[in-house]
């Protein structure tokens, strides 16, 4: 808690010595628009909606973990250097969350996944709490896109039509995914679309595309789980006849494997049926590592196992 304070503290002083942000500075952008993104989903739309009137710069690579990472000390500088901050907001970020409330007060900052209407999320059971993992559902991202595009033309409204023209191209793009996606899951018989990883963060997409979705742990992988969260899910595999589960590229195998012993014990075999992408998206220059080879290597991982 100290060491997140004092981050804060010399975040708040940089923004404090750079002029508080463009607005304040009246810095020009004839280098293009200093963008810095929280997670890699993020920094996509951002690359794609800004073209080369942005910069972008993602805090978090591949198989990091949102919600855990800390700021360090290094990404003070990638912070207070942007024109704009972008971040999904809904306490994904969580150990980051007063940080980057600070910074919205001091320059132009926005939780593009806060731009989805709350009647759309998925509540967590605490309070105003919703479930983060917005980006399962390419409906609900798309809300997200339009927040991007909007900062963009805040920022720089000279190039506010070029900001709205790849913003569509982007969200079609996008659309036809969503469309390939449901054919694909077709071919899955109903009573074996059940989904089953580490943690859950799969809720969007399963009431987006009709899975019945079970985490071992919560919302978040900071959640624990015990024996009797294993024992239940084993007795969900036994009973539906499930015969595969999924691990996550940002979350550790462990809590995974003792399901598919636990199964084993009981006589029904489970296999490991691929690694989906979660929290993170694959390597920079690799198709995982985009939104839309992210979204289509998960939908063949588990149409692959189930169908």
């Amino acid at each position: 808690m100290k060491k997140r304070g004092l981050i804060a503290a010399l975040i708040l002083a940089c923004l404090a010595l750079s002029g508080c942000g463009s607005e304040s500075s009246g810095k020009s952008f004839d280098q293009g628009l200093q963008v810095t993104a929280t997670t890699s989903q993020i920094a996509d739309a951002a690359e794609k909606i800004g073209g080369t009137h942005v910069k972008v710069t993602s805090l978090m690579g591949p198989g990091v973990d949102p919600h855990l990472y800390k700021a360090s000390q290094g990404d003070t500088r990638k912070l207070t250097s942007a024109d704009v901050v972008l971040y999904s907001g809904l306490h994904l970020e969580g150990k980051m969350e007063d940080i980057l409330r600070k910074i919205g007060e001091q320059k132009q900052a926005a939780a593009v996944a806060e731009a989805i209407p709350k009647s759309k999320l998925i509540s967590a059971g605490k309070g105003k709490m919703y479930d983060p993992h917005v980006w399962f559902s390419i409906p609900l991202w798309i809300y997200a896109i339009d927040e991007i595009e909007e900062q963009f033309s805040k920022a720089m409204p000279e190039h506010a039509d070029d900001f709205k023209k790849n913003a569509k191209e982007y969200k079609d793009n996008l659309q036809n995914l969503d469309k390939w996606a449901r054919q694909e899951i077709a071919n899955i018989p109903e009573k074996s679309r059940v989904l089953v990883t580490a943690h859950d963060a799969f809720a969007y997409f399963g009431k987006e595309y009709g899975f019945k979705v079970e985490g071992l742990q919560g919302l978040s992988t900071d959640s624990d789980y015990g024996l009797r969260d294993v024992q239940d899910l084993v007795e969900l595999l036994a009973e539906k006849q499930i015969k595969a589960v999924f691990v996550e590229s940002s979350v550790s195998e462990k809590s995974i494997n003792a399901v598919v012993e636990g199964a084993k014990e009981k006589g029904h075999s489970v296999s490991i049926g691929g690694q989906l992408y979660s929290d993170a998206m694959g390597e920079k220059g690799t198709k995982e590592g985009t939104y839309e080879g992210m979204f289509r290597h998960n939908i063949n991982t588990i149409t692959e196992a189930l169908k």
